[in-house]
């Protein structure tokens, strides 16, 4: 399995950014996908995931309303889009999934669940 995100940079806030992830040796369709960050000095933390039983989508209440996540399961990608940003939306952005963790179809904002793991990208919200 690997997962490997990229897109991160330097962008002022307010500003929009697009991450991806490129997925490959699993099923897409069948595990929850989802983000986590992790800032400077603070513990990694969850941003939002989307089901693969449903489509649905889960976030953060730190986030909500400004990022959303969609996947090509055909294509092995999944995106974050983050509009609106704020310099305290600063971290490295690690994308994950259930596969070799819960296993599980379904969103998780549990770090548990999360088996697998991609080597992050770093954004910066900053003037």
């Amino acid at each position: 399995v690997q997962l490997q995100a990229s897109g991160g940079g330097l962008v002022q806030p307010g500003g929009s950014l697009r991450l991806s992830c490129a997925a490959s040796g699993f099923a897409l369709d069948l595990y929850s996908m989802g983000w986590f960050r992790q800032a400077p000095g603070k513990e990694r933390e969850w941003v939002g995931c989307i089901s693969s039983s449903d489509g649905g989508t889960y976030f953060n209440d730190s986030v909500k309303g400004r990022f959303t996540i969609s996947k090509h399961n055909d294509k092995g990608m999944m995106y974050l889009q983050m509009n609106d940003l704020k310099s305290e939306d600063t971290a490295v952005y690690y994308c994950v999934t259930t596969y070799g963790g819960s296993w599980s179809l379904h969103c998780s904002s549990d770090i548990e669940d999360f088996g697998s793991w991609g080597q992050g990208t770093l954004v910066t919200v900053s003037s």
